[in-house]
């Protein structure tokens, strides 16, 4: 099979991978070579064109500091230009599950690298799907973020207005874990103040209520993972797909593939012997699109995504096939611009939209893996991480997580105590920006006011304790709220349960804003040490509300019917 370009020895990197350390430690990295290593040429599926970096692209720097070990450069649709990854002098690069099918592109190679066992982890480039369609045709994870917040230096361009880095793994929780790494690296692209850091406990998902072009055993497939996130607590509403399908045209039928000729035009220009015939002919075929086209075909993306945005309202995400079918090697080579057409109706319109996407793997539809992915609005990348995670913890998942704390948890590991930070959340939680709040009562998960932090887009992250220093008391309210006091020193205290929320700052401000009296919220001192945002209670209201302070926590004195 033709997966890697440049392969270090195996020795070698197994040498490696026993002195690494950091959260990646010994992980085996494979990267798309349009992606920079220092001292290993960059073809970018081209050898005439391959030049050698003095130094890491940035991504692969944020990895491998964080002990993921490049295990060589991988094979890719050239230029990036394809959704197929047969478009290559370096060979076609053929499925690794069904040798006669292709491996979607353009990272090809990066995706058969991770489902053949032979890396851990891959890097993979997405402009119209390239970090999804492989994803899907192999049963891998593909996560491809909000375009600008992973750097994209070192990287060579196909429309640099619309690359993103992508990561592959076997599995969500690795995939999520190694997409933190590179976008705590060097984030191009700063978080809005009122980001939403979780999914709601029950998310509406939109879905296309016409579905073109998808194989019929495919169409199955993705019924059945609708009906599985429904039963999950979904709920699922249709909307229409030609604002989405309409935009997803444009990317190669229309100006906007002026964006490839400015990448690469001239080297194509220079070199025609040295390029794929069908890249060739869609680079060169944008050369003379005149700019009056350029600025029309803008215009009408933006009129088709507010539509497409319109359509969304009220939905947390939208749920489509990755890929509407799996072609043959030979269905590529008879028809391969219309079989790379289809291949990416359901992929195109993504980063035109600046939605970022979770591709998942959903089961299977016939003997091929079956994909799906959740897409969300930008800056949005927790919400469909979320939404994913359901999805893989379906009993039809070949790539199953469990997620035993519900919904709005999430994470794959242990629920965090005061002392630590979560290990796994979603990903953006390491770059975007957030503030803790600790709660003791009618805003604990399950409890009556728990909705005005989850519709905020707040993120649930563990129970904790205070210090022995607090009294709590019940206040006389609708809904009955705890009042939380901090004594003097040298008063005998209690430690109280409470649990910690994330919010982004701007939902904080607005949740303090609307924070009824005698509530007020101050620092609250855990019982690591560390003071933490939280809610307290003024000292005249709490004088006279009923002492609980000998039950450990709220919930502990609802269940003895100790409130009221």
């Amino acid at each position: 099979m033709t997966v890697w370009i440049h392969r270090r020895p195996e020795a070698e990197v197994i040498a490696e991978t026993a002195g690494a350390t950091g959260p990646l430690a010994g992980l085996r990295l494979a990267v798309k070579d349009n992606v920079d290593v220092a001292g290993v040429p960059t073809t970018a599926g081209c050898p005439d064109y391959a030049y050698l970096p003095d130094q890491d692209a940035a991504v692969v720097a944020a990895l491998r500091a964080a002990g993921a070990v490049v295990a060589g450069k991988t094979n890719l649709d050239q230029f990036a230009t394809g959704l197929v990854g047969t478009r290559s002098p370096y060979g076609a690069v053929e499925n690794a599950l069904r040798p006669e099918y292709i491996s979607g592109g353009s990272s090809s190679g990066s995706a058969v690298a991770v489902a053949r066992g032979e890396a851990d982890i891959a890097i993979g480039t997405d402009t119209a799907g390239s970090g999804r369609v492989p994803a899907a045709l192999h049963g891998l994870v593909g996560i491809k973020p909000t375009i600008g917040v992973v750097s994209t230096d070192g990287v060579v361009p196909a429309c640099r207005s619309y690359d993103c880095v992508t990561i592959f793994a076997a599995d969500l929780v690795l995939a999520n874990r190694a997409m933190g790494v590179m976008a705590a690296g060097a984030p191009h692209r700063p978080w809005p103040a009122d980001t939403r850091l979780a999914a709601p406990p029950a998310p509406v998902v939109a879905v296309f209520n016409a579905l073109p072009d998808l194989d019929p055993l495919w169409h199955s497939a993705f019924e059945r993972t609708v009906a599985a996130l429904r039963e999950s607590g979904a709920t699922i509403v249709e909307i229409d797909p030609e604002p989405f399908l309409a935009a997803a045209k444009l990317l190669y039928n229309g100006a906007l593939v002026a964006e490839r000729y400015a990448a690469v035009g001239d080297f194509v220009d220079a070199h025609p012997d040295s390029t794929d015939p069908t890249v060739r002919s869609i680079i060169r075929a944008a050369r003379t699109i005149p700019a009056h086209r350029l600025v029309t075909d803008l215009a009408e993306l933006e009129r088709l995504r507010t539509l497409a945005m319109a359509s969304l309202a009220g939905a947390d995400a939208l749920l489509t096939p990755t890929a509407p079918t799996h072609p043959t090697l030979a269905e590529v080579a008879a028809d391969p611009i219309g079989v790379n057409s289809r291949i990416g109706t359901y992929t195109n319109f993504c980063n035109l939209f600046d939605m970022c996407a979770v591709a998942v793997p959903a089961g299977t539809a016939g003997d091929s893996p079956f994909g799906v992915t959740v897409l969300a609005r930008a800056f949005e990348d927790a919400v469909a991480y979320d939404i994913a995670t359901l999805i893989a913890a379906a009993p039809n998942s070949s790539t199953a997580v469990p997620n035993p704390l519900g919904p709005n948890s999430h994470e794959a590991s242990a629920p965090a105590t005061e002392s630590a930070p979560l290990e796994d959340p979603a990903w953006p939680l390491r770059v975007a920006p957030h503030l803790d709040l600790i709660v003791f009562g009618a805003h604990l998960r399950g409890q009556p006011l728990e909705h005005q932090l989850t519709t905020l887009g707040a993120r649930w992250a563990g129970e904790v304790h205070t210090s022995p220093n607090y009294r709590l008391a019940a206040l006389t309210t609708i809904p009955p709220k705890p009042a939380v006091t901090r004594l003097p020193e040298g008063t005998p205290g209690a430690t109280i349960t409470a649990e910690r929320w994330l919010l982004s700052p701007a939902a904080l401000g607005h949740f303090l804003a609307n924070l009824p009296t005698p509530m007020q919220l101050g620092s609250i001192e855990l019982s690591d040490g560390t003071w933490r945002p939280g809610f307290s209670c003024t000292g005249a209201a709490a004088e006279s509300a009923k002492d609980l302070s000998e039950y450990p926590g709220w919930k502990a004195a609802l269940a003895a019917d100790a409130v009221g």
